[in-house]
């Protein structure tokens, strides 16, 4: 799989142009997805936490193609970044974070792929409802347990997560 690892990811998109506001960027989602990653573990719920943390570094590529994008709303970096990393030799599967990341309600997603949608949410103190029911789905599906139970357990983990947004948002500014 390329990239093999978030370093190399992050050497990847430093290559392709990435400014230093979208490499802080995926530096604070990295924080939420790392601790959802924990929490999943603790849970004992089986997840790619390569492709995670990968997919993290990657799904805002296309922002390298429309910087407006970095500090306004838009979707023109999703199918742009999909494409740019797969000229690049990225792997589809995790080219299509690009896109999966922000689209994951009208995509049929793997587990790794709503945990960097939901990062993508939770590092800035959003709680997306809908996003965070597919994720426990999918979740309880991946580690063959209680749903509720879970429920329970990732409900909270949402909650401390989502409460480190501000510090992280006051981060993100360069």
């Amino acid at each position: 799989m390329f990239p093999a690892d978030a370093a190399e990811a992050l050497d990847l998109i430093r290559s392709l142009g990435a400014p230093a506001r979208l490499q802080r960027h995926v530096e604070l989602v990295g924080e939420a997805g790392e601790a959802l990653l924990a929490v999943l573990r603790e849970q004992g719920v089986v997840v790619d936490e390569t492709f995670v943390r990968v997919g993290i570094v990657l799904h805002d590529a296309g922002k390298i193609r429309h910087p407006a994008e970095l500090q306004g709303p838009g979707s023109e970096h999703e199918p742009a970044g999909e494409a740019m990393l797969l000229a690049a030799g990225v792997a589809p599967e995790l080219a299509r974070v690009c896109r999966s990341h922000a689209r994951w309600a009208a995509m049929d997603c793997r587990l790794q792929e709503l945990a960097v949608a939901l990062a993508d949410k939770l590092w800035k103190g959003a709680r997306r409802g809908e996003l965070e029911e597919r994720f426990i789905d999918a979740a309880a599906a991946a580690g063959a347990t209680d749903r509720w139970a879970l429920f329970v357990a990732l409900d909270s983990a949402f909650e401390r997560i989502a409460a480190g947004g501000p510090t992280r948002l006051a981060r993100s500014t360069l």
